[in-house]
């Protein structure tokens, strides 16, 4: 059961990045980039995005 919480928290982390990603006003390819990251490493992509990220995004 832990794990099914833990798996769901990690996705509705992601999808959060995600959003906040879409609505920052980052280039295209940037966008891209850290869309990339995130869903290719769910965990440590959301974790490097939301330390250097684009700050406005999280506002």
């Amino acid at each position: 059961m832990f794990e099914g919480l833990l798996t769901l928290l990690i996705l509705v982390a992601d999808v959060w990045a995600i959003l906040n990603v879409f609505q920052s006003s980052e280039s295209t390819g940037t966008k891209a980039l850290w869309i990339v990251l995130v869903l290719v490493l769910p965990v440590l992509g959301f974790v490097i995005w939301y330390f250097a990220g684009p700050k406005s995004s999280r506002s």
